[in-house]
């Protein structure tokens, strides 16, 4: 048996907002943006810069109740919720920083890795990691 995750989804408020954010600000790439008129949502993906075709990306999914917005920006509950793995940590946190992205934690040395804590535009707590043995 082969499985992998293929999209994650995360809830956002408004489309172009959060396309701005993870393709303007992060550098991630827009997979894809289509309108689907039989849901009225568009169906739109965004993946870090170096993601192999068919690895997995981002679902952007703009909140549609009430219940959903009460989850934007807090998917895991105050948590990291996403990790963001790196071959250049001071690289990648430096262009984060001049592109007005915020970390929470700065870099710091850890037995796995170097690893910062960042914000997405909504909240949503992400690890910024560059993993020891060079995953």
């Amino acid at each position: 048996m082969l499985q992998s995750l293929a999209h994650i989804a995360l809830v956002v408020r408004d489309y172009d907002e959060a396309i701005a954010f993870y393709v303007g600000k992060l550098g991630f790439t827009l997979v894809e943006d289509s309108y689907q008129p039989a849901q009225d949502k568009r169906w739109v993906l965004v993946a870090p810069p170096g993601t192999s075709p068919g690895g997995a990306s981002l679902l952007l999914a703009r909140a549609a109740t009430p219940e959903q917005a009460a989850f934007v920006g807090n998917q895991a509950g105050g948590r990291v919720f996403l990790f963001l793995a790196t071959d250049d940590l001071a690289r990648d946190h430096a262009a984060m920083v001049a592109n007005g992205i915020r970390f929470v934690r700065e870099p710091k040395v850890e037995d796995y890795g170097t690893v910062a804590v960042f914000e997405d535009l909504y909240g949503n707590l992400w690890d910024l990691i560059q993993f020891a043995d060079g995953r």
